[in-house]
């Protein structure tokens, strides 16, 4: 099964779901697609580019609850990714939302197979702000 066709399979089995929406978009080049929308969640798994980290505090509406988990440094003794363009530094996450407020933080080796070492990092936007249409956002 390719990427599409597993974005496609997910795409119909919420297809029925309130306030689920799928959009395929280059978040690594062109134009923010998210500018005039905000979100009550946003989900990063096993994803890092730098650029976005402030971006994707700014879409959360009042209330709105960050998740990001993605590989730390480390990392690179146990497998992919390797390359420190893809790993987070010490604290990185924490510092990248420090305008949050950060229900949970955690930041090490993850064991099980294969093992890894990860940051991930629960928080949630406290003061109130305009916001538009809220939806979820998944990365």
């Amino acid at each position: 099964m390719t990427a599409v066709d597993n974005d496609s399979a997910c795409a119909e089995s919420l297809s029925g779901v309130h306030g689920v929406r799928f959009l395929h978009a280059d978040l690594e080049s062109g134009s923010w697609p998210f500018a005039m929308e905000t979100f009550e969640a946003v989900v990063v798994v096993h994803y890092l580019h730098r650029p976005l980290l402030p971006l994707l505090s700014a879409v959360l509406a009042p209330g709105g609850l960050l998740i990001y988990e993605t590989f730390a440094c480390g990392n690179e003794r146990f497998g992919r990714p390797r390359n420190p363009d893809f790993l987070l530094q010490p604290r990185e996450l924490l510092d990248a939302y420090a305008g949050l407020r950060v229900l949970a933080f955690e930041d090490g080796l993850v064991a099980g197979t294969p093992q890894a070492v990860i940051q991930r990092l629960a928080a949630v936007r406290l003061e109130p702000r305009a916001c538009g249409p809220v939806e979820t956002l998944l990365l």
